[in-house]
């Protein structure tokens, strides 16, 4: 897409004010019915809970559950039917990562254009029919294709993905490529890698494919080879004999911050070998996008996980980056299980929980030690309060334990 057409799709669209005090104050008294949980408020300010015999204690992440931007998608996705109470709305994809959330959504009659639930077309839209864009933005081509036919559109983009995006369409003016740290197949890398318009991105996801790229900078290569390697994962016309002279890295929000700094830190270095210290500004430029919600998510996590803990659960949806990332801190540590709801806990010998490594659940047999036990709980930005909570009780009534009140208390 060109640079003159993603200036028009920056220009002002049809609006529609959901944000009005009357519609929401009934929003957000039916999210809290739907995701609040008492119990993990009443928890939160002591970061634990223990049993009355002492043998089960829990305790939670400072950090965890919900951010800003997932909760301003959700209120905007129930604002939107409030205020289109009959009128058929469509959705792009999933409103974020988490199947309880999703599932609300559709209950709502709000139809999927797109995704594993797509139940419509974008040929089924008509002039004036509304379209809400999830919190990970879309590309731009999509959003143009709705934008001819008239679509009005509740926009719930996640502030810090905007933010990503402003950086990379600077290096597409500047004529700088932008390499960017994420998975290539996500929903936000895809909207981010459209905004460099008629610039050139490379999206890398591990370490192994910045020093392929450092390497390339530095010796060259087989351009078909590069090309084969980053398939689909390139802008079209993407040559990279051509497109590494000058880089500038941006990055998926829900990354680790560590490995987004390393990857910045090796490409640099290669530039630097290439082209000389004193020119390195010439040729490298980087900023810092990971999400904050995220960061902080993933900072709590280091702290719980210097404590003494027999394992640690890590709750939300199996595609959410950002908790995918929080379970590798922890698998990192000791004994780990990413489960999307208390459903997973079937019995105190068995637990279904999602293997990172092979993408798939997998079923673990007496996970649950006997005795006295503490047990870590964190949960990823898509993740509600409710799902936490019943993880917590899963757990004291598998120990048939009961919460100790002094640790809780009342409201």
């Amino acid at each position: 897409m060109s640079d003159v057409a993603i200036a028009k799709l920056q220009a002002p669209v049809r609006k529609i004010n959901l944000r009005r005090p009357d519609v929401m104050e009934a929003v957000q008294a039916q999210v809290m019915s739907h995701y609040r949980s008492n119990l993990v408020d009443r928890i939160r300010a002591h970061s634990q809970v223990r049993s009355t015999d002492g043998l089960l204690t829990i305790k939670l992440a400072k950090e965890f559950g919900f951010c800003y931007g997932v909760e301003r998608a959700i209120d905007l996705a129930y604002a939107a039917r409030k205020v289109f109470p009959d009128q058929p709305i469509y959705i792009l994809g999933e409103i974020i990562h988490n199947p309880e959330v999703n599932d609300q959504i559709r209950a709502m009659g709000i139809k999927s254009i797109s995704g594993k639930e797509k139940n419509a077309d974008v040929e089924d839209l008509k002039e004036g029919d509304v379209v809400i864009i999830p919190a990970f933005g879309t590309e731009l081509a999509t959003r143009a294709r709705l934008e001819q036919k008239g679509c009005v559109f509740v926009d719930t983009t996640c502030g810090d993905v905007m933010s990503v995006w402003k950086r990379v369409r600077q290096y597409s003016r500047d004529q700088v490529t932008s390499i960017i740290h994420g998975k290539a197949w996500h929903e936000e890398t895809k909207a981010t890698s459209s905004q460099t318009g008629s610039g050139h991105y490379l999206v890398v996801l591990t370490l192994s494919e910045t020093d392929y790229v450092c390497d390339y900078i530095l010796n060259g290569g087989s351009k078909q080879e590069f090309l084969s390697r980053f398939n689909g994962a390139h802008s079209e016309g993407f040559d990279p004999e051509l497109h590494l002279k000058a880089i500038g890295v941006a990055n998926q929000t829900t990354m680790l911050r560590g490995e987004t700094e390393e990857v910045q830190r090796r490409l640099k270095k290669a530039m630097s070998d290439k082209y000389g210290e004193a020119n390195v500004n010439q040729h490298f430029r980087f900023f810092d996008t990971i999400c904050g919600a995220t960061q902080d998510r993933q900072d709590a996590l280091v702290k719980l996980l210097n404590e003494p803990l027999n394992f640690l659960l890590v709750i939300g949806g199996y595609n959410s980056s950002n908790t995918a990332h929080l379970a590798e801190m922890g698998e990192s540590k000791l004994p780990t299980y990413f489960i999307k709801n208390a459903a997973k806990i079937i019995s105190d010998r068995e637990i279904v929980h999602y293997n990172l490594h092979r993408h798939e659940e997998t079923t673990t047999l007496d996970w649950l030690p006997s005795g006295k036990i503490t047990v870590g709980i964190t949960a990823g930005a898509s993740c509600p309060n409710n799902l936490i909570e019943d993880t917590i009780r899963r757990l004291f009534d598998l120990r048939n334990a009961t919460i100790h009140e002094e640790n809780v208390p009342s409201e």
